[in-house]
């Protein structure tokens, strides 16, 4: 093998490490920072990634909203009509949340089986709903009469 080859070679072989080395960091990162959708149904299976946040989503289920007196800490039930989770949440909810409404909440399960939120999302308009929610509510929905 000739100098030049042998430099082109060490060359190639270089460049192809630094690419691999670049994507395994990049598929790490992007692995740490990937948030799971999870319904009512699934966490009540016990599917959802333990130590650490993940979204939980479906309607607010009516008359389920309960205050602590003298704290911005609020208490609610997620359900996706097969199954419900308690929500719990410290901070100042947003405008268009209440009761009956579709909400998607990040945060962890404790392990008394209550799901800690750090952020709330209020479905924004009438007709609008995240696309996880919906399919979680529609095939949940023929499994349970008892909101019909």
């Amino acid at each position: 093998m000739t100098p030049t080859r042998k430099k082109r070679l060490i060359m190639v072989l270089l460049v192809a490490l630094g690419v691999s080395l670049a994507t395994a960091i990049f598929l790490t990162a992007f692995k740490d920072n990937i948030m799971f959708f999870k319904s009512p149904t699934e966490v009540a299976a016990q599917d959802f990634p333990v130590n650490r946040n993940f979204r939980l989503g479906g309607m607010v289920k009516d008359g389920s909203m309960q205050r602590i007196p003298d704290s911005l800490k609020v208490q609610f039930i997620v359900t996706d009509f097969a199954a419900d989770v308690t929500v719990e949440y410290e901070g100042i909810l947003p405008d268009l949340f209440r009761e009956g409404q579709g909400v998607v909440t990040i945060g962890q399960m404790s392990e008394d089986d209550l799901f800690i939120a750090e952020e709330v999302l209020a479905k924004h308009d009438e007709n609008y709903m995240p696309p996880e929610v919906a399919d979680a509510l529609e095939a949940a929905k023929p499994q349970s009469k008892e909101y019909e």
